[in-house]
């Protein structure tokens, strides 16, 4: 396999190597650390919308940690659409951390300080992005 020069993909190539599918274990964390969140899932047929869910917002991490080729963007639509969903911006914003806590508990001893300081950095980029969001609804 080869290692990414981005520490952010690198994070992802690594839980790849170890997991097949990461949405069952970001959505049993989303739920066990944000216990609310659970309701705003339907019961049955949500496997594909969460599947889905996440892929899109991986790939707008990788974007935003990477080129910035224009996929982040989806970040700033997707505050809007959950926010008329009713999704608390705080839950929405909790989601890019639960994404980044799931990687590091899944390559456990590879996650480096690299990795770290790189996840720290987007995970403020995207509060600023949600935050930026909100400054301008409240012009």
């Amino acid at each position: 396999m080869t290692s990414s020069a981005s520490p952010v993909e690198r994070s992802f190539e690594l839980a790849a190597a170890r997991c097949d599918d990461l949405t069952p274990l970001v959505y049993a964390r989303l739920f066990r650390e944000h216990p609310e969140a659970q309701a705003m899932f339907r019961t049955e047929g949500s496997a594909p919308v969460k599947g889905s869910m996440l892929s899109l917002t991986i790939e707008a991490l990788l974007d935003l940690a990477g080129e910035r080729s224009g996929h982040f963007r989806l970040i700033e639509c997707e505050v809007s659409s959950h926010d008329a969903y009713g999704t608390p911006r705080e839950l929405f914003v909790a989601f890019f951390g639960v994404i980044a806590a799931t990687l590091r508990e899944l390559i456990g001893e590879e996650w480096s300080a690299e990795i770290d300081a790189a996840w720290h950095k987007l995970l403020g980029d995207v509060a600023d992005i949600v935050q930026q969001h909100a400054d301008q609804q409240s012009r």
